[in-house]
């Protein structure tokens, strides 16, 4: 078994060396929405709009397998720290197990009931049969995309984050080649980006079961050990149950925003695919965090802990400071890489205007929330999440009246709860290390 140990070494080069190839993946996950993005775009808003509503049940599905994900994670990067090689495997396997599993549960009533899914948004008829098609086809898919987000994380607790980012980059190019052949070649349209995407995520499965072989052997991916797995779950559940509520949000908000049609739900979903930069830059780095974190933990290294939050911090102020710049000045240009539409233009300018406030403090509570992890606590973040992300309904429902700013006063509920948060955590943080 192969394994880089965090545990030693100069903190900044370690933290850099294993964030950069995380970010690196993260930023390829970005690609294949940006990928499907631009070539949708090319049929026209309607498009975008039906991708943009059935992605909050993708990512639903998602923020449901963060459960295992997370959970399995924190217990193996512990492991890993402490040098228990034999209870490394016991919850690799419990974590495949509960994977399958979760994944088919998730599966089969998006599937059966993605129509009725989609029909709360109360879209024109040929939005929503783009919309249902889309889900469908994308909805299966997630079985690969399960295993692919757990097999990075346990590769990513070895202190492997390289291995995911080849094999990322395989299945990126294998979208990028096959987005435009069955969008419009094959005239399949949204079908075909959702085809494409499903293709390209079943290579990389394939890829990460053979490949990482070289880091961890076991004998059975099925495993009947309930009480590992009821330790993942228990520290997995309150980050899902964030991002379960987190996706309720977005939904939540998505209906607020439908009430000004469909040009404003296609500027939302590309000014977030925009966001994305700034989100899968630092959530990299929190990766890098939530790894080092866990493995020093194991060890019981505890300044070591202390310092590397610090570096951590700095690296991403860079990051925060950097994009809210590109965000503020460059927003026009970004947004028309997608779209053309002076309409959906207009209100996406917007958009990546205000929340180009807000990423600074957005930076600080994802790198808290992988500090946060790696120490074995991540309810705290998960209860500030949950409790002021939830705050955006009622605040964009008040400031969104014609009297205040309409529908900027949407974008304008985000930025701030954005900004609460990301001073919050890291207090919060702070107390838990003293």
């Amino acid at each position: 078994m192969k394994k880089n140990d965090l545990t030693n070494g100069d903190i900044k080069k370690i933290l850099l060396s294993l964030a950069i190839p995380i970010m690196g993946s993260s930023f390829l996950q970005m690609i294949y929405g940006l990928v499907d993005m631009f070539w949708v775009g090319k049929i026209g808003s309607d498009a975008v709009a039906a991708i943009g509503t059935a992605s909050f049940f993708i990512n639903l599905g998602y923020a449901i397998n963060s459960m295992i994900v997370v959970g399995a994670g924190i217990k193996i990067s512990h492991v890993i720290g402490a040098k228990d090689l034999e209870k490394t495997k016991e919850y690799i396997k419990a974590s495949c197990t509960m994977n399958f599993v979760l994944a088919i549960a998730f599966i089969l009533p998006i599937v059966i009931f993605s129509k009725n899914l989609v029909r709360f948004f109360n879209l024109t008829p040929e939005v929503e049969k783009m919309a249902q098609t889309y889900l469908i086809v994308a909805g299966i898919g997630l079985i690969f995309k399960f295993f692919n987000f757990l097999y990075s994380r346990i590769l990513n607790s070895y202190g492997e984050s390289k291995l995911p980012f080849k094999i990322s980059s395989v299945g990126v190019l294998l979208n990028i080649i096959l987005d435009p052949i069955f969008i419009f070649i094959f005239n399949w349209g949204v079908f075909g980006a959702a085809i494409a995407t499903v293709l390209a995520e079943g290579i990389n499965t394939f890829l990460f079961i053979r490949k990482s072989k070289d880091y961890f052997k076991v004998e059975s991916y099925i495993s009947k050990n309930w009480q590992d797995m009821k330790e993942m779950l228990t520290l997995g559940t309150p980050i899902a149950v964030q991002r379960v509520l987190f996706t309720g949000f977005g939904i939540a908000m998505a209906k607020i925003i439908s009430k000004w049609g469909a040009d404003a739900i296609a500027a939302q979903k590309i000014g977030i695919q925009i966001e994305s930069i700034t989100f899968m830059t630092v959530a990299g780095l929190q990766g890098a965090v939530g790894s080092f974190v866990g493995q020093n933990y194991g060890a019981g290294l505890k300044e070591r802990i202390k310092d590397g939050y610090k570096v951590a911090i700095s690296i991403g102020s860079l990051i925060g400071i950097i994009t809210t710049a590109v965000f503020i000045v460059f927003p026009e240009m970004l947004v028309k890489i997608f779209v053309q539409k002076p309409g959906t233009v207009e209100i996406a300018v917007n958009y990546m205007r205000i929340i180009g406030l807000s990423q600074l403090f957005m930076c600080y509570e994802i790198i808290t929330n992988g500090a946060f992890s790696g120490i074995g606590k991540p309810k705290i973040p998960s209860i500030i999440s949950i409790v002021f992300t939830s705050l955006r309904i009622p605040l964009a429902l008040v400031l969104s009246r014609e009297e205040y700013f309409g529908l900027n006063g949407v974008w304008i509920s985000i930025a701030l709860s954005s900004l609460i948060k990301g001073v919050l955590s890291p207090l919060m943080f702070r107390k838990n290390l003293k």
